[in-house]
């Protein structure tokens, strides 16, 4: 299995020892909790933290999220990119949400392990959960079209970043059908503001194989 450290230090200087500490945790307790439950597949478990791990973190190669941030994850599966993140930016406050109770009971398993408190699993769907976020953040959940109406009324207008509240989504492949279908659903016959979705390639910040295809997609919240 790969080590956790090396890669994550590469990319992201200042970490503090109990972040580092967190960050190793990682890949043994979800070896552990994978031969219980399968949220990770085998392939993937061997390289948990450059395709699982470092692949969450890539949101905050491009977004700095001030302390008190509320961020919603959509899909979370056994906690990606929320768990990562929730690491990173620990005065955020996380709410890891997917309909399947099996991978919500590793989400809350692996966040205790952890030690993280910033972190609330709930074992909904995404439409269904009260509130309102200054994000809303997937790692290849469903189709932009299909996560659209899910969570159009859950970002709130209060801005306190630096960039505007939207959805940030990891994608991978080519996305040009998709981004179509998004904006045709989002425009509904009229013409969108100026850069309402911002596509932003991971290679640029990332240079390995992995992420040669990958891409955060940024829908910006006044044009939902």
């Amino acid at each position: 299995m790969q080590a956790v450290l090396p890669l994550i230090e590469h990319y992201f200087e200042g970490l503090s020892s109990q972040q580092l500490g967190q960050f190793e945790a990682m890949p043994h307790l979800y070896t552990e909790w994978n031969a219980r439950i399968n949220v990770v597949s085998r392939q993937d478990l061997e390289h948990l933290a450059e395709r699982h791990i470092l692949h969450s973190l890539s949101l905050a190669a491009y977004a700095d999220f001030v302390p008190g941030t509320r961020l919603l994850d959509v899909g979370t599966g056994g906690g990606f990119p929320g768990i990562p993140l929730a690491i990173m930016f620990p005065e955020c406050e996380w709410v890891l949400v997917d309909s399947i109770g099996k991978k919500i009971q590793v989400v809350q398993a692996v966040a205790e392990a952890l030690g993280l408190t910033n972190v609330t699993a709930l074992n909904q769907r995404a439409e269904t959960v009260k509130g309102t976020f200054d994000f809303v953040v997937t790692r290849a959940v469903a189709r932009l079209a299909t996560l659209y109406p899910w969570v159009q009324h859950k970002i709130h207008n209060t801005q306190r970043n630096t960039i505007e509240n939207g959805i940030l989504a990891l994608k991978g492949g080519d996305l040009a059908e998709e981004i179509a279908e998004l904006t045709a659903i989002m425009a509904k016959g009229k013409r969108l503001p100026a850069h309402c979705i911002e596509r932003h390639p991971l290679h640029e910040a990332f240079p390995l194989p992995f992420f040669e295809t990958k891409q955060l997609v940024y829908v910006k919240r006044h044009c939902l």
